[in-house]
């Protein structure tokens, strides 16, 4: 976590209970300088969405969880030059080529990141104006999906916005193919979970405000985006 900034940071507990993350981190690490490539060709329109709808303008406090390839968090950058953008993934080489894909292209902004387990973020709440997720939840345990989106919520400020990429489950070809990849490789393509992402968000303490399916070629995507609750029912009360 070097690279992180330690305004925003709070102490944690370094162990968490050992699941199948630990052999996610060492796939991950594996594959970090060739995964872009599978971005390109199978995430890039879901990103589009993912950010078009994701409310970020520049000069707020954007977190990315999973920074993956570092596409998404490059054009996080990019989108908020003047702010201040932190990126974690479980992989510290995956983290380290997100930094330098993100400084490369934007080398005056702030940005951040940092090699976290996501099931225990090290911010303090209410950090983040917007938080960003891309194809990170199917290769959780479903408790620690919830674990995930908790800890999600407790750093989003009231009202702040959370963007999510979920692999679709509405192509009952690409379902198959990829539940033969799970069972082959389980810590490199996790399972399917969309179906039941809605309602772990809603569990959560959020509000689904926008939900998209995308298809880039036979592989599809679902972006939900969805509002921290505490600001809704604030203003609920508030009587606005």
């Amino acid at each position: 976590m070097s690279n992180l900034n330690y305004s925003l940071l709070l102490p944690r507990e370094d162990r968490m209970p050992r699941t199948i993350a630990g052999r996610t981190r060492r796939v991950y690490d594996l594959v970090a300088s060739v995964y872009p490539v599978s971005t390109f060709f199978f995430h890039s329109k879901a990103h589009d969405c993912a950010l078009q709808h994701s409310g970020i303008r520049n000069g707020m406090r954007v977190l990315e969880v999973a920074t993956g390839s570092g596409e998404m968090f490059r054009r996080l950058v990019q989108a908020n030059p003047d702010g201040r953008t932190f990126g974690l993934d479980l992989s510290p080489n995956m983290a380290a080529h997100t930094l330098r894909v993100a400084r490369k292209a934007c080398p005056q902004a702030e940005a951040h990141t940092g090699a976290v387990d996501v099931r225990s973020l090290p911010f303090r709440s209410s950090s983040f104006d917007a938080v960003m997720c891309c194809y990170l939840l199917e290769l959780l345990s479903q408790e620690d999906i919830g674990l995930t989106l908790r800890e999600i919520r407790r750093v989003l400020r009231p009202g702040g916005k959370f963007s999510l990429v979920v692999i679709g489950q509405n192509v009952k070809m690409f379902n198959r193919w990829y539940a033969l990849g799970g069972n082959l490789l389980p810590a490199f393509w996790g399972r399917q979970v969309e179906h039941s992402v809605p309602e772990l968000i809603r569990e959560a303490g959020m509000r689904v405000v926008t939900d998209r399916f995308v298809r880039q070629g036979f592989y599809p995507s679902r972006v939900l985006v969805a509002e921290n609750a505490a600001g809704h029912s604030r203003n609920a009360r508030n009587g606005r």
